[in-house]
């Protein structure tokens, strides 16, 4: 069992990563309603909301003792990202496509399998220098016009304790 440490009304608690994605889907007909709320409404200040908000819960929660984004999910890989992890394994980019990647259903690259093949056995990312931009952004928290962001926000909510504990407290402050 890995636990992942989280704070909910400044009280600590550890949440088992394996029940995460049942809480997720739990409480997503509240996350889903108040998120169309958000996309209606487009408050002026979601974006410092939940860029605090990221701030916070980090402060709490280390990406390393869960990676659970990198055991179960793929980010999508432009141009500028294959080029890189390439360059940096001294192969041509369409090797790298070759050996790595396939096109999902939204025609993005994407890696071929789960877990990712750069994420070493102690959580360490292995290209972390050169890993692609949706890796350097994710969760997304800090991301500009975060509105737009939110229908993958729900999925990152089965996915990141901290996009889930995000939306958790975003229901307290946006009632």
């Amino acid at each position: 069992m890995l636990y992942i440490c989280m704070t909910k009304s400044e009280k600590i608690y550890f949440m088992d990563i394996k029940n995460l994605e049942s809480l997720s889907k739990r409480a997503q007909p509240g996350t889903k309603k108040l998120f169309e709320k958000l996309k209606k409404a487009r408050p002026s200040n979601l974006d410092e909301v939940t860029a605090d908000l990221n701030d916070e819960i980090f402060e709490r929660i280390d990406c390393l003792t869960c990676a659970n984004c990198c055991k179960t999910t793929s980010p999508i890989f432009y141009e500028k990202d294959v080029e890189r992890l390439a360059k940096h394994f001294k192969i041509r980019p369409a090797e790298f496509v070759e050996k790595y990647l396939h096109k999902d259903e939204d025609n993005d690259y994407v890696l071929n399998a789960a877990p990712c093949p750069f994420l070493a056995p102690d959580n360490y990312c292995m290209v972390y220098e050169h890993r692609p931009n949706a890796c350097r952004e994710y969760p997304h928290l800090k991301r500009k016009r975060f509105y737009q962001l939110l229908d993958l926000a729900i999925k990152n909510t089965a996915v990141c304790p901290a996009v889930y504990e995000a939306a958790e407290r975003l229901k307290n402050i946006y009632r």
